[in-house]
């Protein structure tokens, strides 16, 4: 699943064309490397997010394309910061 449809899918950012623009403005990167929105996510995967004063790192546990909002908070795992959401 391409990088932006995963962050909105999985809720840690709420819309998909902010998602484009974080991953556009080199803010996201994946294990390591900045990451386009076009970057395919797997499970595994370790993403890093930097928002305005914040950063977040989570693992991916899981990537589908249709979930309900109470169980979106099981697609990943964080690892460092805090859930933060735009």
């Amino acid at each position: 699943m391409r990088l932006d449809k995963y962050l909105k899918v999985s809720r840690i950012i709420k819309r998909r064309t902010v998602a484009k623009e974080a991953c556009e403005s080199g803010r996201v990167s994946i294990n390591g490397k900045v990451a386009k929105p076009s970057t395919d996510t797997k499970e595994g995967d370790i993403i890093e997010i930097t928002f305005a004063n914040k950063k977040l790192k989570a693992k991916i546990l899981n990537v589908s394309e249709h979930v309900r909002k109470d169980v979106a908070r099981d697609l990943y795992e964080i690892l460092e910061g805090e859930e933060d959401k735009e």
